[in-house]
């Protein structure tokens, strides 16, 4: 009899629960369903809902003003870059006030030009606005080096003619979640494919001549192929590869995928053109000329030890890691909000006073 009391109890239970489960399904069912109503029949809620997230790159399709940076002239500029020694920065960014050109990004610049005076030193943003006035002030400085040229593009005029033409037409970058991140990925190679030269990140310092460097891109690590510094030159070879990589970009853009179209393109050309996956195998031999430098040489510093830039106590011993790089990444997506005063100690600043000493010694209080 007990026993049988214990199993009335356990079936009342069991059907407690699905007629529990039931009411949860028919009303989370119900919800859903009033959501995507909603949604459906408010076209201002839909926008606001996808646009969240989506950052402003309005800028990119602006006219110039009077007051806006000078614009690329594809045959004044064009004919300076048609030889080859050439370094190019790119800034995606749109700006509600001016353009922000902060110290560690002038600081990039001003290096490239310092170590490099016979070389074409170009910075094209998109933002069709002038500098913002706590900027000008460093831009003064970093036009004190005649080889430094910064131009406005337009998409529209600057693709034109190229592989990527028509595909740049049909919007691509309303697929991407970070399509300022893209756009800069998408320039990198574009702008290297219509001329000769070298593309650094914003957040490189040049520490050597880069001038005899041609048709080469740097390891992250032995596995990994950066495109942190990439260079293709006027020879066959540079071209060839240049073109790869566009069309590449091309065929296999994703915008769900941070890395895809910026590493991710240089990879995979190399890995058809080198019949090799890894990058420790790539070697100049095996890529027909193409030079894959080791992380010694642009990424002395691994990035998950970027603090090290921005601490005293291991001073020497970077300096010292550092010592034989071309260039060093500082790896600004990570280390950005890391201030730093000048007349520090730390490893960065002792660079930068060596190597962009104009903006470092004018850009106030902190660097």
């Amino acid at each position: 009899m007990i026993i049988g009391i214990y199993i009335n109890i356990f079936i009342n239970s069991i059907k407690k629960v699905v007629k529990m489960r039931k009411k949860i399904i028919i009303s989370s069912g119900c919800g859903i369903l009033l959501f995507i109503f909603v949604l459906s029949c408010n076209n201002e809620l839909i926008a606001k809902f996808n646009s969240s997230s989506i950052e402003d790159i309005s800028c990119y399709s602006e006219p110039s003003n009077f007051n806006s940076i000078e614009t690329f002239d594809m045959k004044a500029d064009g004919d300076r870059l048609i030889g080859g020694k050439n370094i190019f920065f790119h800034e995606t960014s749109c700006f509600d006030d001016g353009i922000v050109l902060n110290a560690r990004q002038s600081c990039a610049v001003e290096s490239a030009a310092k170590m490099n005076p016979g070389t074409n030193i170009y910075l094209l943003v998109l933002s069709n606005m002038n500098f913002s006035n706590a900027t000008k002030n460093i831009i003064k400085h970093l036009m004190s080096y005649k080889n430094i040229h910064i131009r406005r593009i337009f998409m529209e005029k600057y693709v034109k003619n190229t592989p990527i033409e028509e595909w740049w037409a049909s919007n691509v970058l309303k697929s991407s979640r970070w399509p300022r991140s893209h756009m800069s990925d998408i320039l990198r190679y574009l702008t290297l494919w219509k001329f000769p030269g070298i593309y650094l990140d914003l957040d490189v310092v040049v520490k050597s001549s880069l001038e005899k460097l041609t048709d080469f891109t740097g390891a992250e690590s032995w596995d990994d192929v950066a495109a942190g510094v990439i260079g293709f030159g006027p020879s066959h070879l540079g071209r060839q590869i240049a073109d790869a990589c566009l069309r590449d970009l091309k065929k296999n853009f994703r915008g769900d995928i941070w890395g895809n179209n910026g590493p991710g393109v240089i990879t995979r050309t190399l890995q058809k053109i080198c019949a090799t996956k890894y990058a420790r195998d790539m070697t100049s031999k095996r890529c027909h000329g193409f030079t894959v430098y080791p992380p010694s040489a642009f990424y002395p510093i691994h990035y998950k030890m970027w603090k090290q830039y921005f601490d005293s106590k291991n001073k020497t011993k970077v300096l010292k890691v550092i010592e034989n790089a071309y260039a060093i990444h500082v790896w600004n997506k990570l280390s950005h909000s890391e201030i730093i005063k000048v007349g520090s100690d730390v490893p960065y600043a002792t660079i930068a006073n060596q190597y962009c000493p104009q903006v470092y010694n004018n850009c106030g209080e902190v660097f």
